[in-house]
């Protein structure tokens, strides 16, 4: 098989998983780490470009998981989170992995945080190495294993 073909039925798999767990998926801690991580992810490569923002911000309103919470209110938070890491990336990302951090007191919650990190970055098909890092680190933030996600 493939890697691509690999890679693709893992996200798929992740998918599935954060969709079964839906219904636990929905505290405010949760949503703020995962806006954090979608923000993280569009600006890996110490940029977001106007269009890598409006295909992240679709697969944000377009994930089952994430219509537990109104999609203005993602947008909004999501665009916080970019304009944070726009303005000063180095700094910007240090605060941002701290908002990713705070859903770490759930261990559930925190690996749906990463799965959605790795749903988003391979979601062009190309789970790059700058976006694979940032994951990683949001791993460290919280308490995680990069092997587990095979980061």
């Amino acid at each position: 098989m493939a890697l691509w073909d690999r890679f693709r039925q893992s996200t798929q798999t992740m998918q599935a998983q954060l969709t079964a767990k839906k219904n636990e998926l929905k505290s405010g801690a949760f949503r703020d780490a995962s806006m954090a991580m979608c923000a993280l992810v569009a600006a890996a490569d110490g940029s977001i470009d106007p269009s890598e923002r409006q295909r992240v911000a679709s697969l944000i309103t377009g994930n089952e998981v994430l219509q537990n919470f109104p999609a203005d209110d993602l947008q909004k938070r999501f665009n916080d989170y970019c304009a944070k890491l726009t303005a000063d990336f180095a700094f910007g990302k240090v605060s941002v992995l701290q908002e990713v951090a705070k859903a770490a007191k759930k261990p559930a919650e925190a690996r749906a945080v990463i799965q959605i990190g790795i749903v988003i970055g391979g979601a062009d098909g190309d789970f790059d190495s700058a976006e694979r890092a940032v994951v990683r680190e949001a791993c460290f933030a919280l308490g995680l294993a990069p092997a587990e996600f095979d980061l």
